[in-house]
């Protein structure tokens, strides 16, 4: 049961929520006491109420997933986890995700944070999940508010450029997960895939990853208080991270308009050129931000 309940939290998918990292990261406080205890609170809120939708989601969705090639595995469709025991583990985990934020100074804002998630979540997972374009939007979102959670959680301002590119990133990667589901799973598991051509998701995707590349290289060459390349950090390391995230993004371009239909996540979390990509580009910001 514990192996099963495991499972229908997605543990893996916590990784999404390394995106709470990103804007204390960028400032240069992230190893400063309190916002690193902020910073762990809220991404440890973020796993648990992330796990309490997804468990919700395959507790309404457990008939269509057992026509999925993959999703048929998992714990509640496979009949490994009951219903009863999925919907007590999944409120039981909205109260403690909950709960936590308690632990930061102020926690206004970022409960208005991790509210909007819930809503937007459950808006999707009962009404919005075959409402085209519209549902890119509220899946992207949440990226975004992860992203945004962790300057909110340390009450850190952020500049333009870091919305910007949050923004669109987050699009990037959904469009970039909806083009793959597109030519690997076809139509028959998500509605909504019905509704989109491979052409106008190649154009969404060519779109989002102009903005991100436009939008991230601005940001490492600005010299204001909150731009990358600020007097308190090493320009070189911080304008060279630029690199690593243009070569990643064209590795995503490319699997997600594969044969195979590789989504970002899967390239994320099962492709050793990105990782590195990844390992570089953390390093040169580390190394820029923090040296």
């Amino acid at each position: 049961m514990v192996r099963s309940l495991a499972s229908a939290m997605r543990i893996p998918q916590w990784v999404k929520n390394g995106l709470l990292v990103v804007a204390p990261g960028a400032s240069g406080t992230l190893f400063h006491r309190s916002v690193l205890a902020n910073t762990i609170v809220a991404f440890g809120a973020f796993c648990l109420v992330a796990s309490a939708v997804y468990i919700f989601n395959d507790v309404r969705d457990v008939q269509l997933d057992r026509q999925h090639p993959t999703k048929r595995f998992r714990a509640i469709a496979a009949g490994d986890l009951s219903t009863p025991r999925a919907l007590v583990a999944a409120a039981t985990l909205l109260v403690l995700g909950l709960l936590l934020p308690l632990f930061l100074s102020q926690p206004g804002g970022f409960y208005l944070i991790l509210g909007l998630y819930v809503a937007e979540t459950m808006a999707y997972n009962l009404w919005l999940k075959n409402a085209v374009i519209i549902e890119l939007g509220l899946v992207a979102s949440g990226f975004f508010l992860r992203s945004y959670g962790g300057a909110v959680a340390s009450h850190i301002p952020v500049s333009t450029w870091f919305l910007v590119v949050v923004t669109f990133g987050a699009l990037f990667l959904v469009v970039g997960k909806r083009s793959a589901e597109l030519r690997h799973v076809g139509t028959t598991n998500r509605l909504v895939l019905q509704d989109y051509t491979a052409e106008f998701l190649h154009s969404a995707l060519t779109l989002s990853a102009t903005v991100v590349v436009t939008a991230y290289c601005l940001w490492a060459i600005d010299t204001s208080s909150t731009g990358l390349s600020s007097i308190k950090h090493q320009i070189i390391p911080v304008r060279l991270s630029t690199v690593p995230v243009v070569l990643a993004i064209l590795f995503i371009m490319r699997g997600a308009e594969s044969s195979d239909g590789e989504s970002p996540e899967d390239l994320l979390l099962r492709n050793r050129t990105v990782q590195v990509l990844a390992l570089v580009w953390a390093g040169l910001i580390v190394g820029g931000t923090y040296a």
